[in-house]
């Protein structure tokens, strides 16, 4: 009895192999392309674009 249950215990501890994951390796190649379009937007624009902000214009708080 003492033998079986060594046995079960040393098949529990077994390492299990790993396997591929089909959606992983598309969610990782779809952030990757996506990386990819992002920094070649930013080198597309470069430096020299700048987005001005909107002016507001307001009357001043004077006094209570």
């Amino acid at each position: 009895m003492a033998v079986t249950m060594i046995e079960k215990a040393k098949g529990l501890l077994a390492v299990p192999t790993p396997r591929a994951n089909l959606y992983g390796t598309l969610a990782a190649a779809a952030l990757a392309a996506t990386a990819a379009v992002l920094m070649a937007g930013v080198m597309v624009l470069g430096p020299g674009v700048r987005f001005d902000e909107a002016v507001v214009e307001g009357s001043a708080p004077g006094p209570v």
